[in-house]
């Protein structure tokens, strides 16, 4: 485990004379701003089988192992025949995994993709499996026994991603395409306006246009299944102190920005930056969406997935916390519910804890999966295991 503390200070800039000088954009903040900057990794620790008793889940749930020894999994797409398909960036694969005895663990375990760097996001529509990296999208025919086929080049021109490469997508109520673009760095004033964004994809031509902007790292989005509204779990930035800016959900609308690199949560202005041109960081802030609920800073959520209609805690959602880095205390490391009351966020509380134990820890929560009948899966790329999580 390695822990430093860094103070950032912002410069003062002198005073100017002349009456107009207030009127200049594009300069740096005239305050001195303090920043406490930690960097403190918990220690990992390899995962043993009896680990999993560590973990605690709601009364009347149940968590085991669906499977392990999976690498590095990430983001995950469960089909109705029982199949589960995972991504894996770092080798540059997706897998395929079968329950053939239907004793809930996946014992029929193939790759079904090889040679795509970087893959992340993954989706399904009409015989086809979407899958994207960085730069590019591409799908495959689906096979009648789940493995791919038949590869096309939809598009390969997103901006460079830097520091975020973790590109997710799905299918809107609308049948279209929504892929989730990051920031370039951790606080960027993007030159690209497709950095920092959410981009919706016409599935006739393959053109992108901009959905809604100002979006720092919206990994994981869904929309609800009975209202249909679309919601997303952006990512603060790091560097700006143990406790903001925080994580946030937003209700993410067509054309709307939501503040990002100037602005966060509920229109709060950050004070480290320069002015944007032409106008005040207060200023853009007022014309910008503010989000609907706020979580503890750093806690990094990646993986967010409504329950599906019919399911328990239907219209709730589930949001993986990946875990800090950039904390003097660590948190985070952990899933829970976010419950929702007519079709609007009214609380949260865990779901799956116990990876985190003071200073170490032994799992990162990544994908999530949700079925029909509301068992859920969830990844662990720290120590390649997929838990499953069910009514008793």
């Amino acid at each position: 485990m390695s822990s430093k503390t860094i103070f950032r200070i912002i410069p003062v800039v002198a005073a100017l004379v002349f009456s107009n000088a207030s009127a200049q954009r594009g300069t740096p903040p005239g305050d001195v701003t303090k920043i406490t900057h930690s960097t403190k990794y918990p220690e990992h620790l390899d995962f043993v089988p009896e680990m999993v008793k560590l973990l605690k889940v709601p009364e009347g749930w149940e968590v085991s192992i669906a499977a392990s020894g999976l690498g590095k999994p990430r983001m995950l797409y469960h089909t109705p025949n029982g199949n589960m398909y995972i991504t894996r960036r770092d080798t540059g694969d997706v897998l395929l995994l079968k329950d053939t005895d239907n004793d809930g663990k996946f014992d029929d375990i193939r790759t079904v993709v090889a040679e795509f760097k970087g893959v992340h996001g993954i989706t399904m529509k009409d015989g086809w499996m979407y899958l994207c990296n960085n730069n590019e999208l591409r799908r495959y025919k689906m096979n009648t026994d789940g493995t791919l086929s038949g590869k096309e080049m939809l598009f390969k021109d997103m901006p460079s991603a830097g520091q975020h490469p973790n590109r997710t997508m799905d299918f809107g109520p609308d049948g279209k395409l929504y892929i989730s673009i990051a920031t370039l760095c951790n606080d960027c004033k993007e030159s690209d306006r497709e950095a920092a964004s959410i981009v919706q994809v016409d599935p006739v031509t393959w053109k992108r246009t901009i959905f809604a902007s100002g979006l720092r790292n919206t990994i994981g989005f869904d929309w609800h299944p009975q209202t249909s509204e679309f919601w997303g779990m952006d990512n603060g930035g790091d560097a700006k102190g143990d406790d903001w800016p925080p994580e946030e959900l937003n209700q993410i609308k067509e054309n709307k920005n939501y503040g990002y690199p100037f602005v966060y949560a509920k229109r709060e202005v950050d004070q480290t930056r320069e002015d944007p041109a032409g106008d005040s960081k207060e200023k853009l802030a007022e014309n910008t969406e503010p989000s609907v609920m706020e979580f503890q800073a750093h806690m990094a959520p990646i993986g967010f997935k409504f329950f599906p209609a019919g399911s328990p805690y239907s219209g709730d959602a589930i949001v993986n916390w990946h875990g800090s880095w950039n904390r003097s205390k660590p948190v985070g490391f952990k899933v829970q519910r976010v419950t929702f009351v007519n079709g609007k966020p009214a609380g949260a509380e865990d779901f799956l804890t116990g990876f985190l134990k003071g200073k170490t820890r032994f799992g990162r929560p990544a994908g999530v999966a949700i079925t029909s009948s509301g068992t859920v899966f969830i990844s662990d790329d720290a120590n390649g295991v997929l838990y499953s999580i069910k009514k008793k």
